[in-house]
């Protein structure tokens, strides 16, 4: 197996190359305003550093949000162009799960406890979801969600938040566990672990969760003169 894997859902670009046992490579770029203009030269830094081409992949996996509806579909389209050009499969996890299987992986959390992961909604909003770890791989298990909502409105119950949305609004969400954003390195990880459960991961939709901020006209306006 050799996995690109890539997420644009927040604003970190994140891609990485994955081999089935470990990550290869790994790299990126944090602004908000130029995911598609960080996106190609990260994807052309992980091969390169990996001694790869696009010829050598044999699967590619994406972030399907939530997230802002421009960033997102960067990181979509581009998912889904590269699987259609090369001919290869194409798997869709939440970025908001990747960030639970972080989270589990690096120890911020302790298996069984549940938490809560969020991230930046904009609007004074954050999109969030509930988790705890199962089974012996310590997979995340997402209990609620994903959701956006005020970061006040969160039921938080006392459990710990991960995420740069905890970091932005700790004064409702406490302090934030890391990590604060996605790995694509963690993304393609977590892309293997459910593979191998036989999880079924085709479904690549991405999750917008509201209406995007740019709407097309409903029509030609009548100009009088």
């Amino acid at each position: 197996m050799l996995l690109l894997a890539l997420d644009t859902a927040t604003p970190a670009v994140t891609v990485a190359l994955h081999d089935g046992s470990t990550v290869l490579a790994e790299a990126g770029g944090h602004d908000a305003r130029r995911h598609a203009e960080l996106l190609a030269p990260a994807v052309a830094v992980v091969l390169a550093k990996a001694g790869a081409s696009s010829s050598d992949l044999t699967d590619v996996a994406v972030g399907t949000g939530p997230g802002p509806f421009t960033g997102l579909r960067v990181g979509l389209v581009t998912g889904r162009m590269t699987a259609s050009a090369l001919g290869l499969p194409l798997h869709g996890v939440s970025t908001l799960d990747v960030l639970a299987a972080q989270a589990l992986e690096d120890g911020a959390v302790a298996p069984g406890d549940e938490f809560l992961v969020a991230t930046d909604a904009r609007r004074r909003e954050v999109y969030w979801a509930a988790y705890r770890a199962y089974g012996a791989s310590l997979l995340p298990e997402r209990l609620t969600g994903p959701s956006v909502d005020r970061p006040g409105d969160v039921p938080r119950d006392g459990r710990p938040v991960v995420g740069r949305g905890a970091e932005l609004y700790a004064a409702d969400l406490g302090p934030a566990l890391r990590p604060l954003d996605p790995s694509a390195g963690a993304l393609a990880g977590l892309v293997v672990a459910r593979l191998a459960e036989g999880d079924d991961l085709s479904d690549v939709e991405p999750q917008y969760l509201r209406r995007p901020d740019v709407h097309e006209s409903a029509g030609r306006k009548s100009v009088l003169g």
